[in-house]
């Protein structure tokens, strides 16, 4: 490990960070609006985007591009961060009996992506994540208003508007997933902002799936270091 090697990956409504600290790494998510972490010598910043590029620079030859990852059936247009969680989740999986891995990525979006336990990519979907979904509601309605505070119901049906949104909006992710996953032939591993929250609804009918929210930095720095 170089000591003074970070990482970045530049999202589409925050960045994410994989800071050396005495040759741990310690991730950090930040607003695009805030100022670049203390002691990076952006020089040595590898980094990845699927957002838009900050306004401070980033060396074009440390870059990591999906063209660079090697997987079996991956386009190039895959998300760079679909395709780096997919690496580290193929490392550090326990597969045994050789299941398909599905990846749901709870950000921005939710992208699920599957791929067979060899690394060959199969496909996948995207919906609208969590907090896309709280702001579509307060753009395009009249009245309703995006949850100041993020947390899911226990009650199915709610009389407060901001319960009724937290828990129908959960529902349509935990749905998405809960559609697309076979606990007999598919091993489901959860990353991304709002894995935890979600994947600790999930958990209580399947305690075997993963959840493991720095999955795609962890990639990252799989990736640099192999």
């Amino acid at each position: 490990m170089v000591e003074d090697i970070n990482f970045l990956l530049v999202g589409n409504s925050r960045f994410h960070w994989a800071i050396n600290f005495q040759n741990q790494y310690r991730f950090s998510h930040t607003k695009r609006t805030n100022k670049v972490p203390k002691n990076i010598n952006l020089n040595n910043l590898i980094w990845a985007s699927v957002g838009v590029l900050p306004d401070f620079s980033l060396k074009q030859d440390n870059e990591i591009k999906t063209q660079d990852i090697k997987l079996k059936n991956l386009p190039n247009y895959f998300g760079v961060d679909r395709a780096l969680g997919c690496l580290e989740a193929l490392k550090i999986i326990e597969n045994p009996l050789q299941k398909d891995l599905l990846i749901a990525d709870l950000g921005t979006s939710l992208s699920l992506t599957k791929l067979t336990a060899n690394g060959s990519v199969i496909g996948g979907q995207i919906a609208p994540g969590l907090l896309t979904q709280f702001k579509s509601l307060e753009q395009y309605t009249k009245n309703l208003k995006a949850p100041t505070k993020y947390y899911i119901p226990i009650q199915d049906f709610l009389i407060k508007t901001e319960d009724s949104i937290l828990k129908g909006v959960s529902n349509s992710l935990i749905g998405v997933i809960n559609s697309s996953f076979d606990p007999a032939k598919d091993i489901l591993i959860m990353c991304g902002g709002d894995s935890e929250i979600i994947g600790s609804i999930l958990k209580q009918k399947n305690k075997e799936i993963i959840i493991a929210p720095n999955l795609v930095m962890q990639g990252m720095i799989s990736h640099f270091n192999n």
